[in-house]
C-alpha cells in the first residue's frame, strides 16, 4: 500500500517537536509538503506559504495535518475537505463547537476522514486507567493542571484571544483524558474564570463538575505555576485511589506505579492511518463542549495584567 502523502500546515513548535517526528516514524505516511507563511519548511520537502498555493501548485497530497491556531482552522479544513483531502485537526479541533460540527458533516458528505486528535488520550497510562476504572464506583475526582505559560507558550499571542481558550488550551488535555477514562458522563455545575486585565482569555480557572451518579469532579487550572509542573488526575474509588500524573504518562494504582514510554503522537498517527484506511472519521467534541460550558456559565474575575 502506498504511503499516505501528507502535508503539515502550520510549522510552529508543536509541528516540529511532535508531528514531524511522528510522521517520519510511521511508514504509513510520507511527508509531501509543509505550509507556513513564516517558517522555511523542511530541507528537501516542498514548501508553500499557503494552503491555497499547495492545492493549486502541488505536489498532490492525500491528507493534511492542521497545526495552526484554532481560530483559523475552519477555513483551512473546509478547503481541504472540499478537495477530497483527509484532515487531522490538532487540539482543540476548532474555535467553536458549531464549526467542528459543520466540518464533520462536510467530511461525511465528501467521504473523507476527519480526525479530531486528542493527543493526551494516547499517553501511556490512559488506556490502562480506563480499563481499571470501568468496573469501579467513582467517589470523587480531582484534576490539577498547573503549568508556567511563559515556558510552554512563549510569545503565543493567539492563545490569549477569543477562541484561543487561554488556560483551557492545556486544560482541555485533562478533559480529553477525563472524558475518556471515567465510566460515566459528567457535566459542569459551576466555574470561576480568572482573566488578566489586558487579556481576553483566562489565566486560571476553578471548576466543579458532577457525574450522572452525583460524584463530584473538581478542576484546578493555573498558568502561573513555577517550579515543578502539575498535570494530575486523582480518582477515589471503592477499590482505592488511582492517580494519573505527568499528563497521563504515569499511572499509580493501589497495586503499584507504572511508567512507560511517551507514545502520544505516534499513537495519533497510527490512529489517523487506521481511520483513513477504514474510511471512517473520529470527531469527539466532548472536551470542547465542557470548555464551552465553562465559558458560558462561569463567573469571571479580573486579575492584574499579564506580560510575557
Amino acid at each position: 500500500m502506498d504511503p499516505i502523502r501528507i502535508a503539515v500546515v502550520g510549522m510552529g513548535k508543536i509541528a516540529r517537536d511532535q508531528h514531524l517526528p511522528a510522521i517520519a516514524g510511521n511508514a504509513a505516511f510520507g511527508l509531501a509538503a509543509t505550509v507556513s507563511p513564516h517558517d522555511p519548511g523542511v530541507a528537501g520537502v516542498a514548501h508553500h506559504k499557503s494552503l491555497d498555493a499547495l492545492l493549486a501548485e502541488g505536489p498532490a497530497v492525500d491528507a493534511v495535518a492542521l497545526c495552526t491556531p484554532p481560530q483559523v482552522r475552519y477555513d483551512l479544513a473546509a478547503q481541504a475537505l472540499a478537495r477530497g483531502v483527509h484532515v487531522f485537526l490538532e487540539k482543540p479541533p476548532g474555535a467553536t463547537l458549531a464549526e467542528v460540527a459543520a466540518l464533520d458533516d462536510q467530511a461525511r458528505k465528501v467521504g473523507v476522514t476527519l480526525f479530531a486528535a486528542w493527543h493526551s488520550r494516547f499517553a501511556a497510562g490512559v488506556a490502562p486507567a480506563r480499563a481499571w476504572l470501568a468496573e469501579r464506583r467513582i467517589d470523587r475526582v480531582a484534576i490539577v493542571w498547573r503549568e508556567d505559560v511563559r515556558v510552554w507558550h512563549p510569545g503565543q499571542a493567539w492563545i490569549w484571544e477569543p477562541g484561543g481558550l487561554g488556560v483551557f488550551d492545556p486544560g482541555i488535555n485533562a478533559l480529553s483524558i477525563a472524558t475518556h477514562i471515567l465510566p460515566r458522563p459528567f457535566f459542569l455545575k459551576g466555574a470561576t474564570l480568572t482573566i488578566p486585565a489586558n487579556r481576553a482569555a483566562p489565566i486560571a480557572a476553578d471548576i466543579e463538575f458532577r457525574d450522572t451518579t452525583g460524584a463530584p469532579i473538581t478542576m484546578d487550572l493555573d498558568w502561573r505555576q513555577t517550579g515543578p509542573q502539575s498535570w494530575d488526575i486523582i480518582v477515589e474509588t471503592d477499590a482505592g485511589t488511582m492517580k494519573l500524573s505527568n499528563g497521563g504518562a504515569v499511572l499509580s494504582l493501589p497495586t503499584g506505579t507504572d511508567r512507560s514510554e511517551d507514545r502520544e503522537y505516534p499513537g495519533l498517527y497510527a490512529r489517523f492511518a487506521s481511520l483513513i484506511h477504514g474510511g471512517r472519521s473520529d470527531v469527539d467534541t466532548d472536551p470542547l463542549r465542557l470548555v464551552a460550558d465553562a465559558f458560558l456559565r462561569g463567573r469571571r474575575e479580573t486579575t492584574e495584567a499579564f506580560h510575557d
